[in-house]
């Protein structure tokens, strides 16, 4: 009797396994972990004509996160690798701010590369645009390749992406970022730091300066892995009486606590 029950118990057991492996069927690819989105797919599931409108009404536009914490936390862990580097700057000597920053040696790190290479594209058309209201004649090429192949051949050669650090009491005086004739019009900025656990203070600043008025600044607060764009130096707005040409200017306020670290991505390359 219990021999028997044991029998037809297993039986029982054995066909419901058999159904339940036909309802879901156990792989290995189902405990895979789902590959990261790349830049460029990130890119763009960005809402691009409301970055746009942002980037013509204010000078400014900010993307949310792009960069996952494991990439920025490796970008910062890259400031100590000398070999990554081209040049270092510590801003006091120059009368820049206080702080540093090390722009990057070719080849540039994947995901500084990725990054340049997939923002490009996007942002061609705006710099186009805003050339031709300005009554510019610069040519900016629908690609990264050809635009940087253009720096070259003028002269414009050394890298411009850069990593920068700031720690308490440090900050960065409104500045513009020019390296040569040839200026791509937008910039971005990627904040790799967490606000309020690493640091304190440090906000993004920006100001514009309209003809015959007083200057207007914007703080922009990022959160980490968030990029902001922004105007290199000036930007076309449209008056009563036309375009004209507002100048913009940014920078960093006083760190108060903790150390940020931002990366910088700058399309055109420096002489």
């Amino acid at each position: 009797m219990s021999g028997g029950g044991f029998v037809l118990g297993r039986k029982k057991r054995v066909a419901a396994a058999v159904r339940l492996s036909q309802i879901v069927p156990m792989t290995v690819t189902q405990f895979r972990k789902p590959a990261r989105a790349t830049i460029d797919d990130r890119l763009a599931a960005l809402d691009w004509p409301q970055l746009a409108a942002a980037l013509d009404s204010d000078g400014y536009a900010t993307t949310g996160p792009l960069l996952s914490p494991e990439e920025c936390a490796a970008l910062i862990a890259a400031y100590d690798d000398a070999t990554a580097f081209r040049s270092k700057v510590v801003m006091a000597r120059h009368g820049f701010g206080r702080g540093e920053y090390q722009y990057f040696a070719y080849p540039l790190p994947e995901v500084v590369q990725d990054l340049r290479a997939a923002l490009y594209p996007r942002l061609a058309p705006i710099a186009k645009a805003w050339n031709r209201a300005l009554k510019r004649d610069a040519k900016f090429p629908d690609d990264l390749k050809r635009y940087l192949a253009a720096c070259h051949a003028a002269g414009q050669k050394r890298p411009t992406p850069l990593l920068l650090k700031y720690e308490a009491g440090d900050y960065n005086c409104l500045h513009r970022d020019l390296y040569g004739d040839l200026v791509f019009p937008l910039q971005a900025t990627v904040l790799l730091s967490e606000p309020e656990a690493d640091f304190t203070g440090g906000e993004f600043v920006l100001t514009e300066q309209r003809p015959r008025m007083q200057s207007r600044a914007a703080v922009v607060r990022l959160a980490r892995g968030e990029a902001v764009i922004f105007a290199v130096n000036e930007r076309p707005v449209a008056g009563t009486h036309g375009t004209y040409r507002v100048a913009m200017r940014h920078g960093v306020s006083v760190v108060r606590t903790g150390r940020r670290f931002t990366l910088g991505v700058i399309f055109h390359d420096a002489r």
